[in-house]
């Protein structure tokens, strides 16, 4: 395998994308610093990751922490009716972790002293040796190799393709995570060891179980993770949904703590109306639920000379899959790859180009024909005694 002794990378995106990216290129050889916007740390952010092999692949690999001690477990996929009865169940076995959760042990196998936070890239030139960022502090870096890895705003996207937009999909994201420890027994019950969905009208919830906030796993202080997807007509409706109790509208994602009450409240009284009553439990006891929009994102190319562009920062998918992480991961691994085959970082780029585009591309058409199927042409309503089912699996 090829080394990079004396070469520099910087990794534009502290998610866990641009960790899993950093750890690869520094074990072959780079320096490698890590740049992130955010000016705090993301420990606490997102919420609920359904597991890809993938994205367990680091600590499997090269990593002292265990994934069994960041993660919970589930035997079962289940289909819960009207009335919180099983209508359907197989075995299925799934991990589960939270965003924080594989954050805090990414970031503690890189370290803290090249992760810089606050530092948001503006923009970037390049020569035939090398990228010259620039950030809005006034910070300056000079790279040999750039991947950005930041997410579905991503700088990097922005400047290689200017005009590119991003499509709605029709209908938003309700998320949220609530203590085992306060719901009643009889829903814990129903939702354990199982990736659980509930079908409603042109609408679907799924929800599972995933460490608490400082990553305990001890039953009862876990916590229960769910999105409910819901239609949301563009255009006003939309807007105004996406509107924050500042004032801001948010395109992408309205964080916990900031979404209108009166949404809040009218998500409350619809749980109760249309889940079933242990998911509509679940919904009606959490805080803060946040808001996920929900669009596509293609990318025409990944390369630009020296510069990359992994994740989200490329394809934006729905999650019906639960690829998002692990495409991130998945794109990290495979530039490791390519570039330790390589003698040269532009040609290394040239070849790992080709198979992302093909599979991001895959990846956009089959959320996008899930997200359909499950949102717009379901039409089971509570207490229809057939449940359409096989509305998805997670898997890349």
């Amino acid at each position: 395998m090829n080394q990079y002794t004396g070469s520099r990378a910087v990794v534009v995106g502290g998610s866990i994308g641009g960790l899993t990216s950093a750890l690869l290129l520094r074990r072959l050889g780079f320096s490698v610093d890590v740049v992130e916007r955010t000016p705090e740390q993301l420990d606490h952010r997102g919420g609920g990751i359904v597991l890809q092999p993938i994205t367990m692949k680091w600590f499997h690999e090269h990593s002292a922490h265990r994934i069994e001690d960041l993660s919970t477990r589930s035997s079962k996929l289940r289909y819960i009716g009207a009335r919180n009865e099983i209508v359907f169940e197989e075995p299925a076995q799934w991990r589960y972790t939270s965003w924080g959760s594989v954050y805090r042990a990414l970031l503690a196998d890189f370290g803290t002293e090249h992760y810089h936070l606050g530092e948001f890239c503006a923009g970037f030139d390049q020569d035939a040796d090398g990228v010259d960022l620039r950030f809005v502090s006034g910070r300056r870096e000079r790279a040999d190799l750039v991947v950005f890895a930041d997410g579905i705003t991503s700088t990097g996207r922005r400047r290689m393709f200017p005009d590119l937009e991003r499509e709605y999909s029709g209908y938003v994201g309700w998320r949220g995570t609530v203590r085992e420890d306060r719901v009643s027994s009889g829903t814990r019950a129903l939702l354990d060891d199982a990736l659980n969905y509930n079908v409603a009208d042109h609408s679907h919830i799924v929800l599972y179980t995933i460490p608490g906030m400082d990553g305990e796993l001890t039953e009862g202080r876990r916590l229960i993770n769910y999105v409910w997807y819901r239609n949301v007509a563009p255009g006003r409706e939309l807007h105004e949904l996406t509107t924050d109790t500042r004032g801001f509208e948010c395109p992408v994602s309205i964080h916990p703590g900031t979404v209108q009450q009166r949404y809040v409240d009218e998500l409350r009284e619809a749980a109760v109306r249309d889940l079933a009553p242990g998911p509509a439990e679940v919904v009606t006891r959490t805080d803060e639920p946040y808001i996920q929009v929900v669009f596509d994102t293609r990318i025409p190319g990944m390369v630009d000379g020296r510069v990359a562009i992994i994740g989200d920062a490329a394809f934006a998918a729905r999650p019906h899959a639960a690829a998002g992480s692990a495409k991130a991961a998945a794109d990290a691994w495979k530039l490791y790859e390519h570039l330790g085959a390589a003698t040269d970082v532009r040609d290394a780029l040239e070849q790992w180009e080709p198979g992302r585009l093909e599979l991001g591309n895959q990846l956009i058409d089959r959320v996008a024909a899930m997200g359909a199927r499950s949102q717009f042409t379901n039409t089971w309503t509570p207490g229809d005694p057939e449940l359409r089912f096989g509305l998805y699996a997670p898997g890349v």
